[in-house]
């Protein structure tokens, strides 16, 4: 996995970028990146993995997150199948500029500071949202920089949200610790069906065992094994979507005992196995991998 800067040009004469992707999920690359731009990610249908920040789940039947200025996060279609729809707003802060007095915009500054966390709307408030932002693909020069503001002003106005991190990520941990952390997280990609000894990465980070544990808590929040346990389950899910069985699902993302599984599953989905999979096919799921006492996530 690559760890990349993303430079986000806006639209021909426009202060800000809206993109439509409705394409094959093939055709795009949804790595994990970052910008300076804030970004409102809107699914209009479909599934896939929310990754921002430190914080990584799952989620059905579209999503509406705002993701605040140099929040590493990956593509919505991260995981998804086709078909798979999505407005995307990028803009910079510096383009709202409102005066002092101005009681209603203060709404919008709250709205873009609580973003740095990483801000998922309920349904409700997404459903709602759908009809300004396809109009917002079919208005030009002034009449879009009036819908981008009424959609943030009515986004500030919700309570029906959660914020997606307990605390910000520096963009700066990312980008200082670039490399290592892309081979770390490109070995676990690439063994988590297998047993992973903990040793043979922190010599693939150049560290020592101790230093090696300091660093990925810093960087990540959450240790080394935590990690590949969530990344772990997060891969049995999408398994399980494709209606592969319980035991095949443990064996093939690297848990050799069904049992410990099934209680890593519960720990991290608050379902059991067989609670996801019937939920799943009612269309009822929506995962956020937890850890028991914060809501801290991380994705790979």
């Amino acid at each position: 996995m690559k760890v990349t800067f993303e430079r986000v040009i806006p639209n021909e004469k426009s202060s800000f970028r809206t993109i439509h992707n409705n394409s094959p999920i093939s055709e795009f690359k949804w790595e994990y990146h970052y910008h300076p731009e804030i970004e409102l990610v809107c699914v209009l249908s479909g599934s896939g993995t929310r990754h921002v920040g430190y914080h990584k789940s799952n989620y059905t039947n579209g999503d509406l997150v705002l993701i605040g200025s140099n929040i590493p996060h990956s593509g919505f279609g991260l995981n998804s199948i086709d078909p798979h729809e999505e407005i995307v707003l990028q803009f910079k802060q510096e383009i709202l500029q409102f005066p002092e007095q101005e009681v209603e915009a203060r709404s919008i500054k709250d709205l873009l500071e609580l973003s740095k966390y990483g801000i998922k709307f309920h349904r409700k408030i997404k459903k709602g949202m759908i009809p300004k932002l396809r109009l917002m693909l079919e208005s030009e020069g002034y009449k879009r920089y009036l819908l981008l503001l009424e959609i943030l002003f009515e986004l500030s106005q919700s309570k029906d949200y959660e914020l997606l991190n307990n605390e910000i990520m520096p963009y700066t941990i990312i980008s200082k610790n670039k490399t290592r952390l892309e081979n770390i997280f490109t070995f676990v990609e690439h063994n988590y069906d297998k047993e992973i000894n903990i040793e043979d990465v922190a010599k693939l980070a150049n560290l020592t065992l101790p230093a090696f544990c300091n660093f990925f808590k810093k960087a990540t929040q959450i240790t080394f094994t935590e990690f590949v346990n969530r990344y772990r389950i997060n891969k049995a899910c999408l398994l399980m979507a494709q209606d592969k069985s319980i035991s095949e699902c443990s064996y093939n993302c690297g848990f050799n005992n069904v049992t410990y599984f099934n209680r890593m599953f519960k720990k991290y989905t608050e379902k059991t196995p067989s609670e996801f999979m019937k939920n799943f096919s009612h269309n009822k799921v929506n995962v956020d991998l937890k850890v028991e006492e914060t809501k801290i996530k991380i994705g790979f």
